[in-house]
This record gives C-alpha cells, structure tokens and sequence, in this order.
C-alpha cells in the first residue's frame, strides 16, 4: 500500500566489504569527523520522525518534543495535535535510532500510517508538507510510495525543503522499483549494509543511493516499552538522521547541499586524495 514502510533489504552492501568502494575525494582529510560533529549531541536541531507515531515515554526515545497526525476532517486531510502513541512500532523504533545517534536532538512525530503499518500517499503529502511548514532542520521519512501520480507532488515538496533548508532523510526500498522521494536528489537517500557497526556510514559511488547505513538486525524501540531486532533500510535511514542532526547541531548555517558534501567527506570509505 502507498506510503508503506520499506522491511526488507535489497538495496545494501551485504556482498561488499566497505574497503572495497574506497574513495578519493579532495578535502577529506581537511573535512574530518571531529571537525564535522565531534563534542556534540545535536542539542538545538529539530527532527520531526514522519511515520506510524512514537510511543510516549519509551526509555530508548525520552523526551518528545510534539505528537501530531494526519486526520480526516470535512472530508479532507489536516494535521492535528494527537496524544504520543504509535500504531505499529514503526516510527518509535526509528525515533529510537535518531534518539541513539543524537541524544540531545528535540523529536517530533507526525504519524501518517495505520496499524497494519499502510497509508495513503495523499497522507504522505499532507504529513510532508506540514512538516516542511514548520522548518523542522530534519525530516526522516523510513517510508515511500510506488504510487507514480504521487511523484509530482512529492518532488516539489522535496524541493522546498531543499532550499528551505529543512533536510529530507529518505530510505530506499528494499526492492529494486521506482519509489518515491529517495529517488529525488534534494533529498538525503539511505540504504543498508550489513555491518555491525551503528557509526559507520558510507557514501555509495553508485547512485541513485547515495549513502549506507546500519540496517541489518538493529536493535530498535518496541512497542510497551521493549525492543526487538529489525532489519531493513527503514532502520538504516535514522541513523543517517541522527549524524545529520549531530552536523546541524555544531554547524547549524549549513545548506542541504553542504549538509550532504560533509556527509560524503565524512564517510567511512572516502579518504584523502
């Protein structure tokens, strides 16, 4: 169904080892990972999870900062206040990653999909455009849709966050079909590897993702308070949130684009030319 959660994993690096797509960039060695992000825990960067809810007071989320849904209202779409709940597990448990990347970082949900973990794309769209209204720095969206009449519309909204500077972390499908935003390149679009390692990032040399995360038998927020191991690129993606808001958080004028060149600099697999 549209606006469904990505489970599986297909776009990864299972069969890769990262010393196998080392890269040489110029500057990366003058654009270092201390420099990037070190001493900081995203204090200050807004992150807004667009997904199935966050769960009230989860011991691996903490604090959240807003609880917001779409909902039907005279025969349309609108976002609302709605109490801190989750409808399936699978917004708290990417809330939970970005809470361990960036613990100092403030969460906010909208919570788009059902209980069965489906949606609609016109929900998808009244999330995301809300989201962007409200210059959240990071929007992370473990979702897409394969429905193309969505496209359009998804691809503007991608690109008013990109020059807004309200930042759209995307994970791929997990199959190898068209699915929309991390598609688009205004958007920071995330796959999985199989590393077992919650710290490394890698850039891929080839597109359309452009980088890898953690996505293999992560241990993630449950439902009541639990956790449980899931894999998929919905779990990679928040990682790659979690880094972004550590970034923001110590260089908060930064661009989209410049967001995404430290990234890459930053990368595991790219070295010093």
């Amino acid at each position: 169904m549209t606006g469904s959660p990505d489970t599986g994993l297909t776009w990864n690096l299972l069969d890769r080892h990262p010393a196998d797509i080392a890269i040489d960039a110029a500057g990366a060695g003058l654009v270092t990972p201390e420099w990037a992000y070190g001493g900081v825990d995203g204090t200050g960067v807004r992150v807004c999870v667009v997904d199935s809810g966050i769960e009230a007071g989860h011991p691996l989320v903490g604090e959240l900062a807003g609880s917001h849904g779409v909902v039907s209202r005279d025969g349309g779409l609108v976002v609302e206040e709605v109490a801190p709940a989750d409808t399936c597990g699978h917004g708290t448990a990417c809330a939970g990653i970005v809470r361990q990347v960036a613990p100092g970082c403030e969460l906010h949900s909208v919570r788009i999909l059902g209980e069965n973990g489906g949606g609609t794309g016109d929900a998808l769209l009244t999330g995301v455009r809300w989201a962007i209204g409200q210059r959240f720095d990071l929007i992370n969206l473990s979702l897409s849709t394969t429905r193309p009449q969505f496209g359009r519309a998804l691809r503007e909204l991608a690109d008013d966050a990109y020059f807004s500077r309200s930042v759209i972390v995307a994970s791929a499908h997990n199959a190898r079909i068209e699915s929309f935003p991390w598609r688009f390149s205004s958007v920071i679009s995330v796959g999985s590897h199989a590393e077992d390692d919650s710290g490394l990032v890698l850039y891929n040399p080839s597109p359309p993702v452009e980088f890898f995360a953690r996505g293999q038998a992560v241990r993630v927020a449950a439902l009541n308070g639990g956790t449980t191991r899931n894999t998929g690129n919905s779990f990679a993606a928040p990682h790659v949130t979690g880094l972004s808001a550590l970034i923001l958080g110590k260089h908060p004028e930064l661009t989209t684009f410049e967001l995404k060149t430290i990234l890459y600099l930053t990368a595991a697999n790219v070295r010093g030319a």
